[in-house]
C-alpha cells in the first residue's frame, strides 16, 4: 500500500497567505470533530523585532461561536532563526507562545490533541490569534494539518460543522 499525504492529512490554510501582524491576526477555524490530532504550522518574518504572542483558541463552531482561550497545555516547538538551520526546539508545553523580539525568520509548530479542547461544553473547533506587532513589515502565514482523520482520496471539508 502506498502512502499519500493528501489521503492521510487534511491541509487547511489558517491565514489568508502571508499577512501582516500589524493590527493582530485571527486565524480561520477548523473542526476537530473527527481528527486524531491537529498541527498548526506558522512561519514568521520578523522584519522589526517584536515579542509576538500566539494564543490558542477554541470555539463551539467554525464561525467562532463562544470562542475562548484553550486552557490545557499542548506541545510547542520553535525555530527562532530558520535562516541559520532547520532545527525545531521543544519549548515548554503551553496555550500560548511568545516569539523573541529580534529580526529573524521563524517557524512555530503547535500540536493539539482534540481531547485538550473543552469537549464537555461542545468546544470542538480550533483557531489561534497572533498579537499586534504594530509593524506592517512583520508577516505570518499559517496552516492547519489535521492528522489521521480522512484516509480517502477526496477528504471532506474541515471548515464546516
Amino acid at each position: 500500500m502506498s502512502y499519500s499525504f493528501v489521503e492521510e492529512y487534511k491541509v487547511v490554510d489558517a491565514t489568508a497567505g502571508p499577512v501582516t501582524t500589524n493590527g493582530g491576526v485571527t486565524s480561520d477555524w477548523v473542526s476537530l470533530k473527527n481528527a486524531h490530532k491537529a498541527v498548526i504550522s506558522l512561519q514568521f518574518t520578523q522584519a522589526v523585532g517584536h515579542a509576538t504572542v500566539i494564543t490558542l483558541r477554541q470555539a463551539q463552531a467554525v464561525a467562532g461561536i463562544g470562542a475562548k482561550d484553550l486552557a490545557a497545555n499542548v506541545p510547542i516547538w520553535a525555530n527562532e532563526d530558520t535562516a541559520g538551520d532547520d532545527t525545531l526546539v521543544r519549548k515548554p508545553d503551553g496555550v500560548a507562545y511568545t516569539l523573541a523580539a529580534d529580526v529573524k525568520k521563524k517557524q512555530v509548530i503547535i500540536e493539539v490533541d482534540p481531547a485538550k479542547l473543552d469537549l464537555a461544553n461542545e468546544f470542538d473547533c480550533l483557531g489561534f490569534t497572533v498579537s499586534n506587532s504594530a509593524q506592517a513589515s512583520n508577516l505570518v502565514a499559517g496552516q492547519f494539518f489535521l492528522l489521521g482523520r480522512y484516509q480517502q482520496a477526496a477528504p471532506p471539508s474541515a471548515v464546516v460543522d
